[in-house]
Parts: structure tokens; sequence; C-alpha cells
């Protein structure tokens, strides 16, 4: 496992795989209230998501949370990126694609055999990295809880 990354983008925004770094309140809050895949969910749930998961924060130039992506996996085949999001005042600088760039750079998410994530809009976001429609969607099966969060 790889120590703690830190990157500076151009504009000034930092960021870190640090998770003791995460607004864990602001995270929570904008997966909670502004998400669409994860209303409702409980700040208990967020906290073990994070505890479970390499993490990666942005920062604003003042220190205050930006954005936020995390990244499920064994660190030797497989990988899901999830709640993927910047914040609307932080929008606009090219930070989701620097946010994604950099963690697919990530030293513990190399060589793996597969790198997952689903997306509602964003498709043209990731396919600039070499995400693609599942080349066997016949295989996968799911178990599919509609509204776990209430």
């Amino acid at each position: 496992m790889s120590e703690f990354i830190t990157e500076i983008h151009s504009t000034g925004y930092v960021l870190s795989t640090d998770p003791s770094r995460l607004d864990v309140a602001a995270v929570h809050g904008w997966l909670s209230n502004e998400s669409y895949w994860a209303r409702n969910i409980s700040r208990a749930t967020v906290e073990r998501a994070i505890a479970h998961s390499l993490n990666f924060g942005l920062y604003a130039p003042d220190g205050r949370q930006a954005g936020f992506c995390r990244v499920v996996t064994d660190r030797a085949t497989f990988a899901w990126l999830c709640d993927v999001f910047v914040l609307p005042e932080h929008r606009g600088h090219g930070l989701a694609k620097w946010l994604v760039k950099q963690m697919l750079a990530h030293p513990d998410l190399q060589n793996l055999r597969r790198h997952l994530l689903a997306t509602f809009d964003a498709h043209t976001l990731y396919q600039r990295f070499g995400y693609e429609p599942l080349d066997r969607p016949d295989r996968w099966l799911e178990i599919k809880h509609p509204n776990p969060y209430g």
C-alpha cells in the first residue's frame, strides 16, 4: 500500500489521499442531500465506506473540501470508482478531469484486471480516460436494493 499522496493543481487546488484531511461532514452532506445515488445515506455509513476505501479528497486553496471520490479496491485485481463529485462553487476549473486522472495514476491502482464505475450522466467525462460500456454485460449480475438509505 502506498503512502498518502498529495498533488497540487495549477489553480492552487490540492488533492490528497490522506483520509484524516477529509471534511466528513461536507462529504456526507453532499452525498446525502445532493447525489442521486446515495440520497439519505447515514453519516455512519459514509464513515464506514471511507474507512474501507482509497479516498481522494479535493481541497480549495483555502483548505476547504471542494470535491471527493473514493475507490473500492483490493489493490491487486479490481477497482470500483464511486462517489465522485466536485462542489458546484468549484466547478469549471477542470477539477473533475484532474481528480479522475490523478486517481487513475495512483500507484495502488496500476495493472489491475478491471476498473468499474456506474454513472447516470457523466459518460463523456469517463470515456476520455478509457472507460467503456461493459464488453459482456450478459456476464454481470447484481443484487440491487432500490432505496437502502430510506
